[in-house]
């Protein structure tokens, strides 16, 4: 049900993966290097933008963050 003037909108999407690899930092590659880390080419491609914040030791999280209005 809908309730006039309750409407909401989402400008920003944001996805986050926590690791226990605090010590191994994400590398943004380029097609054809190893077979690690490829998946951030696709992060960087359709992501706004994307960074690491480390956690409480060991950890860490890499978050992507896709803005959805124009």
């Amino acid at each position: 049900m809908r309730v006039l003037g309750r409407d909401f909108s989402l400008a920003t999407l944001r996805i986050e993966v926590t690791d226990t690899r605090g010590d191994r930092l994400p590398v943004n590659r380029q097609p054809g290097d190893d077979e690690s880390g490829r998946g951030l080419i696709l992060v960087d491609a359709l992501a706004d933008r994307w960074g690491v914040s480390p956690g409480p030791a060991p950890r860490k999280t890499v978050w992507a963050e896709i803005d959805l209005l124009p």
